[in-house]
């Protein structure tokens, strides 16, 4: 189990990136449009530049829904391998079948 303030930090990055979500989309839409004057996207630039830093989407981590564990997480499944295994043996998921040969 991953340390709950971590857990906690990164829920709070998800709320906050849905959060300012529109509004960088807005601002990066004006800084990539060559046809605005320099002036204009620099001052946006500058805008997007004080928005807080977990505002944005790659700052959030992949963590697993169970355990909280960072890594080896499945993104389809939002969970890790090893609670995917303990589910798969516990008869949870339907069609999961441990291999043996």
């Amino acid at each position: 189990m991953a340390k709950l303030s971590s857990v906690n930090k990164n829920n709070r990055r998800i709320k906050m990136s849905n959060r300012f979500f529109n509004k960088r989309s807005k601002l990066k839409k004006i800084i990539m449009d060559k046809k605005i004057p320099l002036e204009e996207r620099f001052k946006a630039q500058q805008k997007l530049s004080k928005l807080p830093r977990n505002s944005a989407k790659n700052r959030v981590m992949n963590r697993c829904q169970i355990t909280g564990r960072p890594h080896g997480v499945y993104r389809k499944l939002k969970i890790s391998r090893i609670a995917l295994r303990q589910l798969g043996l516990q008869g949870k998921i339907p069609g999961l079948v441990k291999s043996s040969w």
